[in-house]
């Protein structure tokens, strides 16, 4: 079985789960570290001509992290893609069972154990409302029907913008800082957002500076995610 990975969070769950599964990564496949699978190109620019010379069995994509054209030039090159939608915790899993079948793996230990990681968090306390910028210049936030945001609902984190017909929103700052919310969610991708570039745009407001993969990468980074999460959002 031949692999080639055009989403990063697939990239490690197969990568941890059979490594020599994969042919292919792109330049932000970044976990787990030493992969030696070959480069090609982004997740929004692959080289398709690239991937297609690899000869994979199948290509692992996603329907928010990759664009439609490159997908359909991989079918017109006759390959296998296997196209993936995750907008909750439960659709993860799901898919996660549905990619490790495909690159003909059994269910392996780590996705057991992220699966008991969040069955076990505590009742979620009252809701908070915050706000969770995800770029700035121009400001973006987390909008309707998002995988992070249905963690972070689960983590009793209402998003103030969970409601918005946009599932990423560019939403000026003013309008942020005067939206009610009690909090703001700062992570460190895909806008890498610090103690000192972030917190100062929301002055009053208190900050929960969590780590981008744990918020949202869905793979074997589930199972330390939920009490990362929780301890950084406390």
């Amino acid at each position: 079985m031949r692999v080639v990975s055009l989403v990063p969070s697939l990239t490690e769950a197969v990568a941890v789960t059979a490594p020599g599964l994969l042919v292919g990564v792109t330049d932000w496949c970044t976990h787990p570290a030493g992969l030696t699978a070959a480069r090609v190109g982004g997740t929004k620019n692959p080289d398709t001509a690239a991937v297609a010379a690899l000869r994979p069995d199948v290509v692992l994509a996603n329907e928010e992290e990759n664009r439609e054209p490159d997908l359909a030039a991989l079918r017109a090159a006759g390959l296998n893609v296997l196209v993936t939608e995750v907008r909750t915790l439960d659709q993860a899993f799901a898919e996660l069972e549905r990619v490790l079948t495909a690159c003909g793996l059994d269910r392996p230990r780590w996705l057991e154990e992220s699966r008991a990681a969040w069955e076990a968090l505590p009742p979620a306390p009252a809701p908070r409302r915050a706000i969770v910028p995800v770029w700035r210049r121009p400001w973006m936030v987390l909008g309707r029907d998002t995988f992070a945001g249905d963690l972070l609902a689960r983590l009793g984190v209402h998003n103030v913008y969970a409601g918005h017909h946009d599932r990423y929103p560019r939403v000026p700052v003013a309008e942020l800082n005067s939206s009610g919310a009690e909090l703001v969610v700062l992570p460190d991708e895909p806008y890498r957002f610090t103690a000192t570039d972030g917190p100062e745009a929301f002055p009053g407001l208190p900050a929960a500076l969590v780590d981008g993969r744990h918020l949202t990468w869905y793979g074997p980074s589930l199972a330390e995610a939920a009490g990362a999460l929780r301890a950084a959002l406390r």
